[in-house]
């Protein structure tokens, strides 16, 4: 299994952006792609239309949505990082994302991500997808790579109560 992050251009330099904690603790069962409008990803754009490949997406379900049952069938998950708002913009401006499988996370609790404002209430942040994806694959080593990236996830963010501009942890 391999994840990818199709990442927005602002993300890469933003100290509050967890998916460079997916690629510490994940190695190479990690990408990061720039995504590019113009430039789709050649191979990843392939490999949606080969099938196998599913986009972690929040919105409204459809026939061909799953929710977190079993993933192990999933080859490779796609998941977009950014902002909410610059996630809708990057799947409204890239078609080839609409042809992928989607999958709609069902988390057992809240987001526990605190490092920026005007957090959608129901959705989660790149680590915590991931780590839910890896909870429910059915595979030893990945609920492994779960944990620990939950416990690398939990030491970044900011403590409950702690101001906001506090030091993010490292």
């Amino acid at each position: 299994m391999k994840i990818t992050l199709l990442t927005h251009f602002k993300e890469f330099d933003k100290r509050s952006n967890t998916g460079r904690l997916v690629l510490e603790i994940m190695g190479d069962a990690a990408e990061q792609v720039r995504w590019d409008r113009m430039n789709p990803p050649a191979g990843l754009v392939e490999e949606i239309e080969a099938g196998g490949v599913a986009l972690v997406y929040p919105g409204p379900a459809d026939e061909n949505e799953e929710s977190n049952g079993n993933l192990s069938h999933i080859t490779r998950f796609i998941l977009i990082d950014g902002t909410w708002h610059e996630a809708r913009k990057i799947h409204q401006r890239s078609p080839y994302l609409r042809k992928a499988h989607r999958v709609s996370l069902k988390p057992a609790g809240m987001s526990r991500y605190n490092l920026r404002k005007n957090q959608k209430e129901a959705c989660l942040c790149t680590a915590e997808c991931v780590i839910e994806i890896l909870r429910n694959t059915g595979r030893i080593e990945q609920a492994e790579q779960a944990e620990q990236l939950q416990e690398r996830f939990l030491s970044f963010i900011r403590p409950p109560g702690a101001m906001r501009g506090a030091a993010v942890g490292q």
